[in-house]
């Protein structure tokens, strides 16, 4: 079991630059149901990588909204359908060096690759799929699979058990600092990646970098063997 390693990648912010179409979907969302103008990107800025409802309710703060849970329900809903469209009329492409990575590991028989979202099944495949990424060889888990998002350690647990790979042998991509405090809460290691927020947000990571066209199977192989 000691010479096989996990990578485990998340999707938003990762995979693709989906959280300008996040951003995009939500503010429509506020417009429509709630009549709230002016909503920005940064207002969700503490929503970041912990799943649609947490990402919800980051904006409805920042802007002094309480929604009921009903609301909470329909506005997440609104947010995948506008999400959706969105895609749909202009597909996102990888983020440099995500399909040579990807690629790398799968060729290779000492990796096993999962991919571990907070976002939903749907709306993660749909990015997957325009971003032209394998992931029906890799193990696959959503925030549909687990009842604790982000910064809750259960995704990245569960897709370690899912690998069959203690989670110490496991390295999770990642971009915001939910994500990064998530891994290292399950006892994997972390790279991250600076497309969502910058450095220093990133620092518990056991390595920040700007590209993961930067980043080797073998370095993440050295990262994975490390001692904590």
């Amino acid at each position: 079991m000691d010479t096989v390693y996990g990578l485990i990648f998340d999707v938003d912010g990762v995979i693709a630059d989906t959280e300008g179409v996040n951003a995009r979907a939500t503010g429509r969302v506020f417009l429509d149901l709630f009549g709230v103008e002016g909503v920005t990107r940064d207002d969700f800025e503490a929503g970041i990588g912990r799943g649609a409802e947490a990402y919800v309710e980051a904006g409805a703060q920042a802007h002094g909204i309480t929604l009921s849970e009903q609301q909470l329900r329909q506005a997440v809903q609104a947010r995948e359908d506008y999400f959706l469209r969105l895609l749909a009329e202009q597909p996102l492409k990888p983020f440099p060096g995500v399909e040579n990575l990807v690629g790398a590991g799968l060729r290779d028989d000492r990796c096993r690759l999962a991919i571990a979202t907070s976002g939903s099944r749907k709306k993660s495949q749909a990015v997957l799929e325009s971003a032209g990424i394998s992931y029906k060889q890799m193990v696959y888990i959503t925030g549909d699979d687990v009842t604790r998002k982000k910064p809750d350690p259960e995704l990245f647990l569960t897709a370690a058990d899912r690998l069959r790979i203690p989670p110490e042998r496991c390295l999770v991509v990642e971009d915001a600092p939910n994500g990064v405090e998530a891994a290292k809460t399950a006892g994997c290691k972390c790279l991250a990646v600076t497309n969502t927020t910058d450095q220093d947000h990133l620092r518990l990571a056991d390595r920040v970098v700007d590209s993961l066209k930067t980043v080797s199977l073998e370095e993440i192989f050295r990262i994975i063997d490390r001692e904590a």
